[in-house]
């Protein structure tokens, strides 16, 4: 099925027709992209640095390119001039390396802390303890050439929606807690991204502000 009458067809069945739509095109040409850009989407997904790189000098300059998958910190001066967001933020030095690459493009750069809610220990992300020493903590206060705009996780992949409804409520419950802190001024809370192709239903009923959907736009991915 064509990329416009997939996204037609996804707009549809959302549970928040306000979430905003995160076009996942990691591993898809830049032609089927461009199919969606056409079909008025502006937000796109990345989650390797070199693809999301080459994507951004082939296609239109109006795209708002989010970084979603495992940042590294050596990788992070290659994207600093562009990137829309990043979220995967998973440790107070990754911060420290934005705020540096984006100190030399003269931006502040939209970030957000990556939590770990899964069952599974793949997954990157602060925990919940992880994340409150970070809120804490001086060397944040420091940062201004980034802003923390809120918090980001995957659920377990599974069938059980029991407990991915619960992994996504507790994130909930981490950025409400968030948002009655006296926090510092490098902070905008406004932006709590979950949910994919298989559970953005569940995320959006649970409060998601973004989904990160791939699967149900483009078609099944090929890796080879």
């Amino acid at each position: 099925m064509p990329v416009k009458e997939n996204l037609i067809k996804l707009k549809n069945t959302f549970k928040n027709p306000s979430c905003l739509l995160i076009a996942v095109s990691k591993t898809k040409p830049v032609p089927q992209i461009m199919e969606a850009y056409e079909a008025g989407i502006r937000d796109f997904g990345e989650n390797k640095v070199q693809e999301l790189v080459e994507k951004q000098i082939q296609m239109p300059k109006d795209i708002r390119w989010h970084m979603i998958g495992h940042l590294q910190r050596n990788k992070v001066k290659y994207i600093a001039s562009f990137v829309h967001m990043i979220h995967g933020v998973d440790s107070l030095k990754l911060l420290q390396e934005i705020n540096k690459q984006a100190e030399k493009h003269g931006r502040i750069i939209p970030c957000l802390l990556q939590v770990h809610i899964a069952k599974e220990d793949t997954k990157f992300g602060f925990d919940e303890e992880e994340l409150q020493t970070l809120l804490s903590s001086e060397e944040l206060k420091q940062l201004k050439h980034i802003q923390i705009r809120g918090l980001m996780g995957m659920a377990t992949f599974t069938e059980d929606e029991k407990l991915i409804r619960e992994e996504f409520a507790f994130l909930k419950n981490l950025f409400e807690q968030m948002e009655k802190r006296d926090l510092p001024g490098n902070f905008k809370l406004s932006e709590l991204s979950m949910g994919m192709s298989g559970d953005y239903q569940i995320a959006q009923e649970e409060g998601s502000t973004m989904v990160r959907i791939g699967t149900a736009i483009f078609g099944e991915r090929n890796y080879n």
